[in-house]
């Protein structure tokens, strides 16, 4: 396993630990983490895929660091890893770190 594969499978249990035992946010249970992941993950294909198509790169991975599996088209899944983990990361730490709503009474007047 190459170093890039690493710390791309190492920065997703980080962020899942992060999200489930340290912030205790949940997002990751949630519907809206889901969705909000399937459209951050469109707008990489065609991203990373035209900074990584083989004919004419402009990123090069060093074939020994990665796993060598791409997806689709010239991606590799390791970049897929990383959106995943910057995803949540960003949403647990909003959902930890956001100000609390105060909830008004249906009966207080103001």
């Amino acid at each position: 396993m190459g170093i890039y594969t690493a710390e791309a499978l190492a920065a997703v249990i980080v962020t899942v630990i992060i999200d489930l035992l340290i912030t205790r946010s949940g997002a990751i249970r949630t519907l809206n983490f889901w969705i909000t992941w399937i459209i951050v993950a469109l707008f990489q294909i065609p991203v990373d895929g035209w900074l990584t198509k083989l004919s004419s790169p402009i990123v090069i991975y060093n074939p020994h660091q990665f796993s060598k599996i791409r997806f689709p088209f010239s991606i590799p899944i390791e970049d897929f890893a990383y959106g995943f983990a910057l995803t949540l990361l960003t949403i647990t730490l909003w959902l930890r770190l956001a100000p609390k709503s105060h909830s008004v009474s249906k009966n207080s007047a103001g």
